[in-house]
């Protein structure tokens, strides 16, 4: 029995490996649409078409994610992901030899059902391994702390490639990042397929046959929690997303810098320090998270979110503080740099949004047994806000003229205030006589 349990260390790895793939692939494709907007000419929205494509899979991949995982397990399950993964990254990498916006858009589409795959594996895997409840939210925010790492690098990497300004970057800047993506994938192709990954097949047999009425919609928790799932990852993804166009927009020159190509790599690195603040609480997280609840962990995260998003949004932008950034000029890599203090206070919403993610995801399947892998795929079809809400952000500031980036935050005040309501009230399971074994 003790032999079996050491076993699950090597499955533990893997599974926070895979979750920095996802946010690592995921995470591409901001800047490459910020690369994509000049390099064909595109409007704001246009420009995080590859963001929603990439997420807009969820929502055709979640609930199917949910029935395969049911049908072949973790394992076969993850390796199909990669395969999927490996296959999306690569058309992306054809986009910029066929130079072509439409093919980009298909990478991007093929790369989010991999995202879905993967994610509809890791957070049940991660949160059984873990034996649920407060360990098995601590393990799902360890995992989401090696997801931070990776998206801060791809945005710091980003940065350092396009060195001659955003206006004059090419897709194929941005080249070495997908050959890493593909060689990662690779990788983990072989890792996963060697690795005895723990099944929950008793489970799938009996669920399979159930003729129950009752689903994981039947229970009112998890219904607000896919919900709140849908507007957390808006949020994660919107906050960084339309921060970094600001910054680097050259018309208007929020960094005083006289259009200097430096701009893009300290909106990149601004943005980058968004990401890796959510490292910093997820490992916090990860570390608190057997002793505090995560009811209580995302009640006071949405508090703080909407308290630093409101300041930032009426916050005037002629103040400026210092902010250690990648500079990439003249005067050096790294130093620091004047930013408004409504980049800077943007940037603090990481420390918040970096634990909602595991908060959430424990408190819908809470008490769900035997319907948590549909749950799972539920949950996944419902990150799609990834790309729906940062796409209605950008729309905002192209119906103020290119200027209304701060205003778009309202849409973000509206998302905390919800995720605030589940923590508080949402979040209770009122259908305990459902049964779940």
């Amino acid at each position: 029995m003790s032999t079996e349990k050491k076993n699950y260390t090597l499955p533990i790895i893997v599974m926070i490996f895979l979750f920095g793939m996802i946010s690592f692939v995921t995470n591409l494709a901001s800047p490459m649409g910020d690369i994509l907007k000049f390099q064909f000419n595109v409007p704001n929205w246009m420009g995080t078409l590859g963001v929603l494509a990439n997420f807009i899979a969820y929502a055709v991949m979640g609930y199917p994610a949910g029935n395969l995982l049911q049908k072949m397990g973790y394992k076969k399950t993850a390796l199909i992901a990669i395969a999927i993964g490996f296959i999306g990254v690569g058309i992306q990498t054809l986009s910029g030899t066929f130079e072509s916006f439409g093919v980009y858009l298909l990478g991007a589409f093929v790369a989010g059902f991999s995202m879905c795959l993967l994610n509809t594996v890791v957070n049940p895997m991660l949160n059984m391994l873990g034996g649920g409840g407060n360990k098995g939210n601590q393990l799902i925010q360890l995992g989401g702390s090696f997801n931070s790492l990776c998206g801060t690098a791809v945005i710091i990497l980003t940065g350092i490639l396009i060195p001659e300004g955003i206006k004059n970057a090419q897709i194929s800047n941005v080249f070495p990042l997908m050959y890493a993506a593909l060689a990662i994938f690779a990788f983990a192709f072989i890792v996963i397929g060697m690795t005895a990954i723990p099944e929950k097949g008793q489970e799938r047999s009996t669920v399979t046959q159930d003729s129950s009425k009752y689903s994981a919609l039947s229970f009112r928790h998890f219904v607000l929690g896919a919900v709140g799932i849908f507007v957390y990852v808006g949020v994660e993804v919107g906050v960084p997303n339309v921060l970094n166009k600001w910054l680097q927009n050259p018309d208007l020159d929020v960094l005083n810098l006289g259009g200097s190509g430096s701009a893009e790599a300290i909106a990149a690195s601004v943005a980058a320090t968004y990401w890796l603040l959510m490292l910093v609480g997820r490992l916090v997280g990860a570390a608190i998270g057997s002793k505090v609840s995560a009811k209580s962990m995302l009640g006071v995260a949405s508090i703080i979110g909407l308290v630093l998003t409101l300041a930032a949004i009426f916050a005037p932008t002629t103040t400026l503080v210092e902010l250690p950034v990648f500079k990439n000029g003249a005067d050096g890599l790294f130093g620091l740099e004047k930013v408004p203090v409504n980049a800077a206070l943007l940037v603090l919403v990481g420390l918040c949004t970096s634990v909602m993610w595991g908060g959430i995801f424990n408190l819908a399947v809470e008490g769900l047994g035997k319907y948590t892998e549909k749950a799972s795929g539920i949950f996944m079809v419902l990150v799609c806000g990834g790309g729906i809400l940062p796409f209605f952000q950008n729309l905002i500031v192209d119906l103020t003229g290119g200027v209304g980036y701060l205003t778009s935050y309202w849409l973000v005040v509206a998302g905390l205030a919800y995720l605030l309501f589940y923590a508080l009230v949402g979040s209770k399971n009122v259908n305990k006589d459902i049964p779940v074994e």
